[in-house]
């Protein structure tokens, strides 16, 4: 449904009912239910096939809604201040009172949690008396939805409402950092590392293929089409799809491209509906050539890692 007031409204009204719907983010389509609700959260990670020990990210409206679930430090109001609302999740420490259920975080002390920038879910955000977990609006182990139409293929029938908020403008999941003691990256994402440093001053750690799954993101098979796919390849094998970072001259029909000029801003955004369009065309198999691991490209090649792994 379109976003004016009286979906907004339809939306809510799902939500209070603890029934789970799709929402648009700036980074991914979301597969939202009411954060409070174990009802709400069970039926997540149903809809998803997801592990049940595969956290869920809870979305906020501001920080005043926050307080009553999480324990702020320092590191957090810098990040938050600058970055927030945006793409980046923190994993912060759970007060003993909050609210949320135990099934959205794996029974842990910890939480991840963000503030999106989409004007049509804050609009929704504003609304409610609870936060929104929020997963990625895809089957689990699958590539996310960046359009209504993802959303639709990936669930059918299956889910009653899609608050339509256009084109995902990133692309690509969040920046997850881990804020409970020496922070850490436990999932590459829309926001760079090296911005995050900046802010904080400190030395950050790398722990996107962590074995303690206390964040989403940290399975090494994701993102993933459903086929085999290739990374860093020079010349595609016979009937592999070719992707390339930047537009060439070819008469090649295997052949797709991120962007027309070496973008990696870009070539992020249009990840995941090139790789869902090489695979409703017919390809069996995936091949791309290298992509430069710099700013957003560290995040475009970790997708592709993990969609590798099939």
């Amino acid at each position: 449904m379109k976003s004016n007031q009286s979906n907004i409204k339809k939306a809510k009204k799902y939500l209070d009912s603890n029934e789970c719907i799709a929402v648009p983010t700036e980074t991914v389509y979301g597969l939202a239910g009411n954060a409070y609700s174990d009802f709400s959260a069970k039926k997540i990670f149903k809809l998803k096939k997801r592990p049940s020990n595969n956290p869920l990210i809870v979305h906020y409206y501001n920080l005043k809604a926050l307080e009553h679930d999480c324990i702020i430090n320092e590191d957090f109001k810098k990040l938050y201040n600058k970055f927030s609302p945006g793409p980046i999740t923190y994993v912060l420490k759970l007060k003993k009172n909050s609210k949320i259920s135990k099934f959205v975080t794996n029974n842990k002390n910890t939480v991840a949690i963000r503030f999106p920038k989409h004007k049509l879910l804050r609009k929704l955000l504003k609304v409610l008396s609870y936060p929104l977990a929020a997963p990625s609006a895809n089957i689990s182990s699958k590539l996310s939805s960046v359009q209504p139409s993802d959303v639709k293929e990936e669930f059918g029938r299956k889910l009653k409402y899609i608050l339509k908020g256009g084109r995902c403008s990133i692309g690509v999941e969040s920046t997850i950092i881990k804020l409970t003691d020496t922070p850490s990256i436990l999932r590459l994402g829309g926001l760079s590392v090296s911005k995050i440093k900046k802010i904080i001053k400190k030395q950050i750690l790398i722990k996107n293929k962590s074995k303690n799954k206390i964040s989403p993101g940290l399975f090494s098979l994701h993102y993933s089409p459903g086929i085999p796919l290739r990374m860093n390849v020079k010349k595609p094998n016979e009937g592999e799809a070719f992707v390339l970072i930047k537009k060439r001259k070819t008469n090649s029909k295997n052949y797709f491209f991120l962007s027309k000029n070496n973008n990696l801003i870009k070539a992020a955004r249009n990840l995941y509906p090139l790789i869902r369009k090489i695979k409703n065309k017919g390809y069996k198999k995936i091949a791309v050539e290298k992509i430069p691991n710099i700013g957003i490209g560290q995040t475009i090649n970790d997708r592709l890692e993990r969609a590798s792994k099939y």
